[in-house]
């Protein structure tokens, strides 16, 4: 069961602070777009990303980006 789930088709734009993130990679979370641990009836795993200072992203929430945890425009074309 390694099926990706969309969780939306609009990207989630935050404000975060520097530190270490586990994005959701399956669409399973309901902590979207941060993983929660729903994965683990998956093959797939969260991604990590670390942020050296306080910025705003835009993170994938159609799970199809190319440029993983970060949206880049994918969900337009779904």
């Amino acid at each position: 069961m390694d099926e990706i789930v969309t969780a939306d088709r609009r990207p989630a734009v935050l404000d975060l602070a520097a530190g270490t993130y586990y994005w959701c990679r399956c669409g399973r979370s309901a902590r979207q777009p941060f993983c929660d641990g729903s994965h683990e009836v998956t093959g797939l795993v969260p991604v990590e990303f670390t942020l050296d200072q306080p910025i705003r992203v835009a993170l994938c929430q159609c799970k199809h980006s190319g440029n993983k945890p970060f949206c880049d425009g994918t969900h337009k074309e779904m």
